[in-house]
């Protein structure tokens, strides 16, 4: 059987599930129904989910205190327009996160930044001309022709 390519579910383990949840509201983006000790953002294609961080160690049997936001992860909202990129950094330090690289320039052509949230998670902001967002605001890696 051969499994479609997806990723459906984000889900970020936070110290303070309300304060989280609030960054994400300070970004402009809106919960969405869900059951009790978890806050959820539709994306487009797929769910950002906040658990606690000691939940998700018990789901996972681990340690507490064994989890921590930065790890070698990075995850990547595109967006349409190259001005949109510094538009939604600016929204970040407000919300309580921290910009960890201004918008440049990249050296491939496109023009990003990065931040990280109330937790340590590491977001890059970017604006790719070579893979321009679909009308609904689906990415790919090429673009869509």
């Amino acid at each position: 059987m051969k499994f479609e390519q997806r990723v459906s579910l984000i889900t970020l383990g936070v110290a303070d599930l309300e304060k989280s949840a609030a960054f994400y509201e300070g970004i402009g983006w809106s919960r969405v129904e869900s059951p009790d000790g978890v806050i959820a953002f539709d994306l487009i294609g797929q769910t950002l989910g906040l658990y606690p961080q000691s939940g998700l160690e018990e789901e996972l049997g681990l340690e507490k205190g064994t989890l921590s936001g930065r790890a070698a992860v990075s995850l990547g909202h595109n967006v349409r327009e190259k001005e949109h990129v510094a538009q939604l950094l600016a929204l970040v330090e407000p919300a309580g996160g921290k910009v960890l690289k201004p918008t440049q320039d990249v050296f491939w052509g496109g023009h990003h930044g990065y931040f990280e949230d109330l937790d340590g998670h590491i977001w890059e902001v970017a604006h790719n001309p070579f893979s321009p967002l679909r009308e609904d605001g689906a990415f790919r890696w090429n673009g869509y022709a």
